[in-house]
């Protein structure tokens, strides 16, 4: 079955990047998911102020605004698709990834088969 990991920013540190892991930690996780052989695809995101959200009303108006500025403070910061048995299996490799710990989260998210 699929899943998508999505992956949320924790603390991020003076240089910019994750302060709770570092980046031989995530060459770690993504070495480790692509030699089990369960990953589909996975891509981790631009910085954030490179994002356009756009929102399209009742009556059609378009409005696009630069940044995510969502009422939250989470980030998401990259994903991952996995291909694994079951909801448990997503749940081992989502606590093995670096995204995880500390102050950032992974949210699992099945992949809707249409059958299309």
């Amino acid at each position: 079955m699929l899943y998508m990991l999505l992956i949320n920013a924790g603390e991020i540190g003076a240089d910019g990047g994750a302060a709770e892991c570092t980046p031989q930690d995530w060459m770690t996780f993504d070495k480790e998911v692509r030699d089990a052989g369960i990953m589909v695809d996975g891509h981790s995101l631009a910085d954030l102020v490179t994002a356009t959200t756009v929102k399209v009303g009742a009556s059609g108006e378009r409005t696009v605004t630069d940044g995510p500025f969502a009422e939250s403070r989470e980030v998401l910061g990259g994903y991952y698709v996995i291909d694994v048995p079951d909801l448990d299996a997503a749940i081992d490799w989502a606590a093995r990834c670096p995204g995880s710990w500390g102050s950032g989260n992974v949210v699992i998210r099945p992949i809707a088969d249409f059958g299309a």
